[in-house]
């Protein structure tokens, strides 16, 4: 299985799950979800982006590129940006690196009950990655959460849960043709999966996207009581368009 790539890096994160976090988002979704927020984490290979109203045009990237024929991706350009115009998303880390970088921030974590939250994109399309830091995230004390869209086999789940605290679960809508039309994929294998996990006994928090002219309204509601039913908290994810800025930027880049 091919190794993930890094697209963001969070750190003192308090928005990805209780108390402070180190926030790792990898690249690459088996979704395609037309409101997300973090379009430039659909796409597993690394990627280019141009944001137009913060360049100044001072050729500093066209001075230090070194494959001015063909663009490979190198992210030269974006390194010698003054304004962060140009930004590369997609980075290799290994799995000691990372560590690191979490372990860094562990006197956050023990006094705020925090820890690591690994998300996407979607995490579990890596799941022996994903297992193999978690579990040297555990073995220095360290909490790690799983942010989830649940569209992987089962047993990706499986890879993970010795090694896991708590599990994310992103639930978009419950209406199969609905979720095909937003997401391009319909929910029976998140839902059933959603039913699998419950039975293990691991902490789950249902996260709800509200998305205007989608889900917001009836449909919130009936996710809502189909959380109720099955004890699961949940929360409400307020839609917001800071996406779009990002999915422009990558279109705007031209190689």
């Amino acid at each position: 299985m091919k190794k993930p790539l890094i697209f963001d890096i969070k750190r003192c994160s308090t928005v990805d799950g209780p108390g402070i976090r180190t926030a790792l988002f990898l690249k690459g979704c088996n979704l395609n979800c037309y409101w997300c927020h973090n379009p430039e984490g659909k796409n597993p290979d690394t990627q280019l982006a141009f944001f137009a109203k913060k360049c100044i045009s001072c050729g500093a990237c066209a001075k230090n590129c070194n494959f001015p024929t063909k663009c490979v991706k190198c992210g030269n350009c974006a390194h010698f940006c003054p304004t962060n115009a140009r930004k590369i998303y997609g980075k290799d880390y290994s799995v000691p690196t990372l560590s690191e970088i979490i372990f860094a921030d562990k006197p956050y974590y023990d006094a705020t009950g925090g820890g690591v939250t690994v998300s996407g994109g979607e995490c579990l399309l890596y799941p022996d990655f994903v297992a193999s830091l978690a579990k040297k995230c555990q073995e220095t004390g360290i909490s790690v959460a799983i942010d989830t869209a649940g569209n992987v086999p089962y047993a990706h789940f499986e890879a993970v849960l010795p090694y896991t605290n708590l599990f994310l679960y992103d639930i978009k809508c419950l209406d199969s043709a609905l979720h095909k039309k937003g997401t391009g994929c319909d929910n029976r294998l998140i839902l059933q999966n959603l039913d699998h996990l419950i039975t293990t006994g691991k902490d789950i928090l249902v996260r709800i996207p509200v998305i205007p002219d989608f889900n917001a309204g009836d449909e919130v509601e009936r996710i809502k009581r189909y959380c109720t039913q099955r004890d699961l908290p949940y929360e409400l994810l307020p839609y917001h368009e800071m996406g779009e800025s990002k999915q422009q930027a990558l279109q705007d880049f031209s190689v």
